[in-house]
């Protein structure tokens, strides 16, 4: 992983010394809540439903031992609510609980302590006090952690597929080109105040792994002809209210060029975006909106970078070498490490089929997933034991190195193949061995409306259901590959439009209720290009989502061919057979129960 400098160093100290400063004046009265809002917002900390959420960047996904057992202490020492507001929290969410007919599964409680994985490679805490976010500041600093640009409307947070650096198919490394990007973009004077946020994703395999196609700058490496590196550059991919797919700008643009390229789609969004509607600020809307027209105002605005400003920001071989060295493979530990798994049972053998990668360096090396889809946790949750834990699985097992991923899980970059009995015991004893990875419990899950005060319903009483229905792992196995995607709202934080199966929570007169999708797509290998998913029909209400999700798995079953997975089914048939399974699993009884309310 990126391995810090001086400059990086004084750099993140020096943003946390502004924001301790930014807080005492708010604290003293010399800063209105108004004033504040832009500059709190800039370091990753929002106001939701209860109290405020800190969100911590974790660029790439790259993350070390050190930095895991500080959030440890941060999810233990400061995310605490106090009991008098944790009581109010949960009694309110009794009160939703008990609202949705027919439900019987409870969903988690609300804890404090936890740290959340999110899908861009973020931790956020639900519960830390504003008054003491100083202090986290400066504690995250100390191991070159920071919530820089993490929200508002600027650059955020920078991500690349998990397994850069490391897969088997990769056609270049994009974290250095991702670290190139990010220190230019961060508090860039020109950019801090953009019509809406704006996110930029990297993918160096020849599978599209990091959803490229769902950004506002999605970026494909790839190499032409003569064998140079370049970029396919992908504008205005964006979920929410508008799901849209990115536009190809330019089907190959050379490395050197990449930061000049992107200033120039950024000026033409800072120029023409929307300030007027919220709604339609996004950059998506732009492109959509003019086409050809956005596309030339760039290659115009690239012209003028290139020829008038003398291209200021072509990266030097230099440059790139040298960033690129900020990349070290760590000193691996020898392996051989004592267990006492059976290594021939069906629980380790379904474990190394699904949770274990190989590796591009060979040698022995696996890339192991640790999955965070627990009965009893809401997605992507870790306390700070579990953190910990982690701190010590990646010092034993992976050169103190872990990473992120998408899918709000955790990934161990560097094992041993030798080592794998060993990881799998202890990652056993921890809960976290579930050979689920790609599989329908492996969900996308939003915090929703347990947390967000965004949110128009929640997501992890329906993560919780689906997730205790389907525990029996050869049902699991036999249902095979799918991606199931839940929001709790239309920002789609959960990314339910790309989802095979996808779950937006909706309101209805102050009542939860659930759109089903089908069909969505994030890019990858097994669902192919990136599309949105079409909704079935009227929403649900919360009893019936997870007999809709059975009898859209029926439905597959009944259909499928030999070898066939769900999404194969699902476009050879259309879906017209999944709809009328959904609408069918619908409860008369609830649905008439929900709207007397």
């Amino acid at each position: 992983m990126y391995q810090y400098t001086e400059f990086d160093r004084q750099f993140v100290h020096l943003r946390a010394q502004q924001f301790r400063d930014q807080l005492e004046r708010w604290q003293r009265g010399e800063l209105t809540d108004e004033q504040l809002l832009p500059l709190r917002l800039q370091n990753g900390w929002y106001i939701q439903r209860y109290a405020p959420m800190a969100r911590i960047a974790v660029p790439y996904g790259d993350i070390n031992s050190a930095q895991l057992r500080m959030l440890a202490h941060i999810a233990r020492e400061y995310d605490r609510p106090t009991p008098e507001l944790l009581a109010h929290a949960q009694a309110t969410q009794d009160q939703l609980q008990a609202a949705q007919p027919g439900l019987t599964l409870a969903a988690p409680p609300l804890r404090h302590g936890y740290g959340h994985f999110t899908t861009r490679t973020n931790v956020q805490f639900n519960w830390i006090p504003i008054t003491r976010a100083a202090d986290v500041m400066d504690l995250l600093a100390s191991v070159h952690m920071h919530g820089i640009q993490t929200s508002g409307n600027d650059i955020r947070n920078i991500t690349c597929e998990a397994y850069a650096g490391i897969a088997e198919d990769e056609i270049v490394d994009t974290r250095p080109f991702a670290e190139i990007t990010r220190q230019w973009s961060s508090l860039h004077p020109e950019f801090t105040y953009l019509p809406r946020k704006f996110k930029i994703a990297f993918n160096g395999a020849a599978e599209d792994r990091a959803a490229t196609g769902w950004y506002d700058i999605g970026l494909q490496a790839l190499k032409n002809a003569a064998g140079e590196v370049g970029f396919a550059v992908k504008v205005g991919g964006g979920m929410g209210r508008t799901p849209v797919i990115g536009t190809v700008v330019r089907e190959f643009l050379p490395w050197d060029q990449l930061l000049n390229y992107i200033e120039a789609i950024v000026r033409v969004y800072n120029s023409y975006g929307r300030r007027d509607n919220k709604w339609k600020a996004r950059i998506k809307i732009l492109v959509k909106s003019e086409g050809q027209q956005f596309i030339d105002a760039v290659e115009a605005e690239y012209r003028a970078i290139l020829e008038q400003d003398g291209a200021p920001h072509t990266i030097t071989q230099a440059e790139l070498d040298r960033v690129t060295g900020h990349f070290v493979v760590p000193p691996l530990r020898p392996a051989g490490r004592p267990h006492c798994v059976n290594t021939s049972g069906q629980l380790y053998q379904r474990w190394l089929q699904q949770n274990v990668r190989g590796h591009r360096m060979g040698g022995g090396l696996k890339a192991v997933t640790l999955s965070f889809k627990r009965v009893g946790f809401a997605p992507g949750d870790a306390d700070g034991d579990t953190l910990d834990a982690l701190a010590q699985l990646a010092d034993q097992f992976s050169a103190g190195e872990a990473r992120l991923t998408h899918e709000q899980n955790l990934l161990l970059p560097w094992v041993h193949e030798a080592d794998l009995p060993a990881l799998y015991e202890a990652a056993r004893k921890l809960g976290l061995a579930q050979p689920n990875i790609g599989l329908l419990t492996d969900m996308i899950a939003c915090p929703g409306g347990d947390f967000c005060s965004l949110a128009n319903a929640r997501s992890l009483p329906i993560a919780a259901a689906i997730t205790e229905r389907y525990q029996d792992l050869d049902e699991l196995f036999d249902i095979g590959p799918i991606d199931l995607h839940m929001s709790g709202c239309i920002n789609s934080c959960g990314h339910h439009h790309s989802g095979h199966i996808g779950i937006l929570g909706v309101d209805k007169d102050g009542m939860e209720w659930y759109q089903i999708t089908l069909g969505g797509s994030d890019g990858s290998q097994l669902s192919g290009p990136a599309i949105g998913g079409k909704v079935v029909g009227p929403a649900f209400s919360a009893a019936e989502v997870p007999d809709v999700i059975e009898a859209l798995l029926g439905t597959y079953r009944s259909l499928r061919k030999s070898g066939e997975f769900f999404i194969d089914t699902l476009r050879r048939v259309g879906q017209d057979p999944f709809k009328a399974a959904a609408n069918g699993a619908r409860h008369p009884k609830a649905t008439e129960e929900a709207l007397a309310e």
